[in-house]
């Protein structure tokens, strides 16, 4: 296979170890592998707590704003991962060039005109994968603004009958849907600069892979933004204030 492909045994382990990475990082994300609680599962049940706390507002501007946001968001990196794939055929189109600067690098390893493509066409199946995905995203957080609209308007004890808490879950069952698919295309588009690393050596793959992992995993299980979701401000609980004392 390795020969038909134009990569060496080396690039085959590499590539290997790059997409095991890649897998392992989405289910530990996704709470599928460990036990800590990753800042997605986090979001994710603030969606929730967002649509219940929809559900009781009859003025819903405040929702349709942040659904125009995520939208606008979703739009913006699928028209991104769209020119990346137009500047990946514009490398195949300068393969000779673009192998000269790269053999010319510290760590550059000598590679032929047919890996270096086939390396290429890798690259545009992730940016594509990314692309369908955030494209996807964009339609289902456009279902969910019609599945907010569709939420019944709160009169007293009555918003929280059978049909108003069905209409939530469904919104929220949207919502979260739309967002694991756009988290799928981010992450895509991250492990795409840690892809870049095979063009020079494989070396250098497995070490600009190991690198964004790192980076990935403390933003998902370490970062302040985590803490900021799950943690409490000091003093709550307490009845003492959070504002700074130079307030």
């Amino acid at each position: 296979m390795g020969d038909s492909l134009h990569l060496s045994a080396a690039d085959l382990a590499t590539l290997a170890f790059f997409l095991v990475v890649w897998v392992l990082h989405t289910l530990a994300s996704d709470g599928k592998l460990v036990s800590r609680v990753s800042l997605t599962t986090a979001m994710n049940a603030q969606r929730e707590a967002w649509m219940r706390n929809m559900a009781e507002r009859e003025v819903r501007i405040v929702d349709t704003a942040i659904m125009t946001g995520l939208q606008q968001g979703t739009a913006f990196f699928a028209s991104s991962s769209l020119i990346a794939l137009g500047g990946c055929f514009a490398l195949l189109g300068a393969s000779d060039r673009v192998l000269q600067v790269l053999a010319d690098l510290p760590f550059g390893a000598a590679s032929s005109r047919e890996a270096f493509q086939t390396k290429v066409f890798g690259l545009v199946l992730i940016l594509a994968f990314a692309f369908f995905k955030f494209g996807w995203a964009y339609r289902l957080f456009n279902y969910c603004s019609i599945l907010i609209g569709a939420v019944p308007i709160p009169h007293g004890a009555a918003s929280r009958n059978p049909i108003s808490e069905t209409a939530v879950w469904r919104a929220t069952r949207m919502n979260v849907l739309a967002g694991k698919h756009f988290n799928s295309g981010l992450r895509a588009v991250f492990f795409s600069i840690g892809y870049l690393g095979w063009f020079v050596d494989p070396v250098v793959f497995v070490i600009s892979t190991l690198v964004l992992l790192a980076v990935l995993v403390r933003r998902q299980f370490f970062s302040a933004a985590r803490q900021a979701v799950l943690g409490q401000p000091p003093g709550a609980g307490k009845g003492s204030s959070i504002r700074p004392d130079s307030q």
